[in-house]
């Protein structure tokens, strides 16, 4: 145990130089460093660097309002007229958690095709998603001689909801950090609520907008006549159609039955124009960008509107076959509506609208405070463990004093290599491990003592002193450890950044005042062929 080979003094050595590199820009400005130094310092968490504290809810009603919504686009399609067989005409009425389909055009018997409706409806009814066999989204039930009632059962409603808390955390992630490098941290809360921290965002409304809106993107072919614009204007819209309005193309009837669909989406950014103002790019997926060419190919001459949320972001004029499926949307955005528009497209379709219910702006002022106050408590806090230790133990306290310097040393430099974001109980699990370190020079360097008192000679007190400390050493680290493991896996937030830290400390502790510090006091005696420590 007193051998220190070569071979283990590079390496410990190594470590040390790895981890006073690794740990260097938390200390000093890197930014002008060459390209092979580090450059990350460790991240701070929004109690530390201050930001957007933002819950919100998913009402269960509004998953299952838009979850008919997009059934009712469904039905549209499915009762459409196809070369093999004749429309059905229908009028859909949503009430709460359920919807009527009222059946409009009877035949020339005066009936009404409810059957022929039902088996189409059947086909589109798709099973309940995660649920067991045979469970169908919706239950479809026949209302009268002209009606079908579509309505969601419990067991539907708990998929549902599930489903939407899981798109939606994926939704405003993406929205949020498209580039995904803001260490933004959403959390679940229920089976509803979603709580979301945005360090370094100043601005809660901005990221209120960005998340209020639905995300909805179609692309629609238009009927540009003016008197069938006057029309709907005037409250009788063409059948098929809908009034809907643009910023710079006024009023347009668009098809109801969207061409393209925001599903189709494969990628969106913010671009320039030829002029350099601010445009959005985006490209459609294989499916999307064949249905677009074919859309293109057979409707030249006619308007294409682009829709999100319902407003018309441009509805330009179809000249000829675009082929490539990649499109652009101009208009006169600024760089950062530009910027938020192709996040919201990207991310795609909110599953239903979200409410808030609680907002708070962390001061970044605050969390200077507080790095200020910990900052002062670690100094005035190694300055009194070293002062005792050196008091209590002499050289080897000394030892001491440099193998807890090395611990925090590592420990920065670990949270610096895994990316890990440093909050208040980050610092908590850090001053915590301090004192596991500080206890574990104290185990060793008592039972030195103990076995000098005894009469041994002080290379036999040494190898007796860490032998005898080490198994009581792994014995309360790793139990910590196993608590920490523990806390990470079922913690979420600032516990799981208290488990990272003291996951991290109790490791590079152990190291530290087990390997360190021994290699310190075996190098000192040989060096000075001590006789005896002044323990």
């Amino acid at each position: 145990m007193l051998q220190f080979p070569a071979w283990k003094v590079l390496l410990v050595l190594g470590v040390l130089v790895w981890g006073v590199v690794m740990a260097l820009p938390n200390a000093v400005n890197m930014s002008n460093a060459p390209g092979f130094m580090p450059k990350q310092a460790v991240n701070l968490g929004l109690d530390l660097r201050g930001g957007v504290y933002l819950e919100m809810e998913i009402p269960p009603a509004e998953v299952i309002s838009s979850r008919l919504s997009v059934f009712a686009r469904d039905v549209r399609s499915a009762f459409a007229r196809t070369a093999d067989r004749e429309p059905i005409y229908f009028q859909p009425e949503l009430r709460g958690r359920t919807m009527l389909i009222k059946l409009s055009r009877p035949d020339a018997d005066g009936n009404y095709p409810v059957e022929e409706a039902l088996r189409r409806l059947d086909r589109i009814n798709g099973p309940i998603e995660g649920g067991l066999a045979g469970g169908k989204t919706f239950e479809i039930t026949r209302a009268g001689q002209d009606g079908i009632l579509v309505s969601v059962s419990s067991a539907s409603e708990s998929a549902m909801l599930e489903d939407a808390l899981s798109k939606t955390m994926t939704i405003v992630r993406r929205r949020v950090d498209p580039e995904g490098v803001a260490e933004i941290s959403l959390t679940p809360s229920g089976n509803n609520r979603i709580v979301l921290e945005a360090p370094g965002e100043p601005d809660p409304e901005r990221l209120k907008t960005l998340l209020s809106r639905d995300g909805r993107m179609t692309f629609n072919l238009v009927e540009s006549s003016p008197a069938e614009i006057a029309s709907a204007q005037a409250g009788i819209v063409k059948p098929g159609y809908r009034l809907l309005e643009g910023p710079e193309t006024g009023p347009l009837l668009v098809r109801e039955i969207p061409e393209v669909v925001g599903s189709d989406i494969a990628t969106a950014s913010q671009g320039n124009d030829e002029a350099n103002r601010p445009q959005i790019n985006f490209r459609l997926n294989a499916n999307g960008a064949r249905k677009f060419y074919e859309t293109t190919r057979n409707n030249s001459g006619q308007l294409f509107a682009i829709v999100l949320d319902d407003v018309i972001m441009s509805a330009p004029r179809i000249n000829e076959p675009i082929p490539g499926g990649s499109v652009r949307i101009t208009g006169t955005f600024t760089m950062t509506e530009a910027q938020d528009l192709a996040a919201i497209i990207a991310a795609g379709e909110m599953p239903a609208k979200v409410q808030f219910l609680d907002q708070r702006v962390v001061s970044s002022t605050l969390g200077e405070d507080s790095i200020e106050s910990g900052y002062r408590a670690a100094i005035v806090g190694l300055a009194l463990v070293a002062f005792f230790m050196i008091l209590a133990y002499g050289l080897q306290g000394i030892f001491a004093v440099f193998s807890l310097v090395a611990n925090i040393v590592l420990i920065f430099a670990a949270l610096s290599l895994l990316g890990a974001t440093l909050t208040l109980p980050g610092i908590a699990g850090i001053i915590l491990t301090i004192g596991m370190a500080v206890d574990a020079n104290v185990l060793v360097f008592e039972r030195i003592r103990e076995e000098q008192q005894n009469g041994r000679s002080v290379w036999t007190a040494v190898q007796a002193g860490y032998e005898r400390a080490l198994i009581t050493i792994l014995d309360a680290n790793i139990t910590t450890l196993f608590a920490a493991v523990i806390l990470y896996s079922l913690g979420s937030g600032p516990v799981k950044g208290f488990a990272v830290t003291l996951a991290l400390g109790i490791i590079t502790s152990v190291f530290t005042a087990f390997v360190f510090t021994r290699m310190l006091t075996i190098f000192w005696m040989k060096t000075f062929k001590t006789k005896r420590f002044a323990i």
